[in-house]
């Protein structure tokens, strides 16, 4: 089979490295086009870019998916779709023989969108999966070809989850290969109950509300963690806070630091209390708040708003 690829994010370039490392002949990669990023604005490859270069495969970072473009996949026969990050338009869905076919992290048709991971650790979710499923026009919502769930763990982090559903997706991609080297790939419509959209993460959601119950702050921790990072301040400092490892039903003042051990501080909520393992100041690498305690940056007593 003649396959392509396309994505651009480093979740998208660990499913193609995978891909390549397995011998999957994938002979051309789309990836949206290089972005300045840091302090200076260089501009960088993209995760997927670096990996196509690393494999020597051919790579198009189009700023428009044109009719041109299109009519090259024709000769395909399947696309793999991972976190490209833009919408793709019919006459690239109709190209290759048997369509594109997006991983998404998740069990559609809960969690659409562009951040369904960290949505639904948010929401407090108690499993998630991965779904592939056929690209048609409406957002996420094509029908169904594989789907697998997984169990959450109570204090599993994004980053844990991430590595996690990314195995998971990585087999699943070798299953549908194998089943549309056969003509085997069964499609089911998605539920029409249940949908719910992960919206984009903004910045302006990442200030924790120690006035919410603890359960929801532990959720809101391990959901941006190990990044962007939820953030409070700590006087006029605005640091960051990772690693919820316990809720307690101790009935704290919320934001208070209670008690700081080698573990972690237990901080108040607006409903029982948290255990936080790790802060992160400004300029400054991540340390265990008993690390930053000794070095005098925050103590018992303090208050995190």
């Amino acid at each position: 089979m003649k396959v392509f690829f396309m994505g651009t994010d480093e979740y998208a370039a660990e499913h193609l490295r995978f891909l390549l490392e397995n011998d999957v002949e994938i002979s051309l990669v789309i990836s949206q086009p290089d972005r300045p990023k840091g302090r200076g604005k260089k501009l960088l490859p993209t995760p997927v870019k670096l990996v196509a270069q690393e494999f020597d495969v051919e790579i198009i970072q189009p700023q428009k998916l044109t009719i041109d473009i299109s009519e090259r996949l024709k000769e395909y026969d399947l696309g793999i779709v991972v976190s490209y990050g833009k919408i793709i338009p019919q006459h690239v869905l109709d190209a290759p023989k048997l369509g594109l076919y997006n991983v998404h992290p998740s069990l559609l048709p809960r969690w659409r969108g562009a951040a369904p991971i960290q949505r639904a650790l948010e929401a407090g979710d108690q499993k998630t999966g991965v779904t592939i499923f056929k690209v048609i026009k409406e957002l996420d919502a094509g029908p169904i070809a594989l789907q697998q769930q997984v169990n959450i763990g109570y204090y599993e982090t994004y980053g844990d989850l991430s590595k996690r559903l990314i195995e998971l997706g990585n087999e699943m991609l070798l299953e549908l290969l194998k089943l549309a080297e056969s003509g085997n790939i069964e499609l089911k419509p998605q539920p029409s109950e249940g949908v719910t959209y992960a919206k984009k993460i903004g910045k302006d959601e990442l200030k924790i509300d120690f006035f919410e119950p603890a359960e929801r702050v532990k959720d809101k921790i391990r959901a941006f963690d190990p990044k962007p990072g939820v953030y409070a301040f700590l006087g006029d400092k605005r640091v960051k806070l990772f690693g919820a490892i316990e809720v307690l039903k101790d009935s704290l003042t919320p934001g208070n630091v209670f008690k700081i051990d080698k573990e972690g501080a237990i901080i108040g909520c607006g409903e029982g209390a948290v255990k936080v393992a790790f802060v992160q100041f400004p300029g400054k690498k991540l340390i265990r708040f008993i690390e930053a305690a000794n070095g005098r940056l925050v103590k018992e007593g303090d208050k995190l708003k």
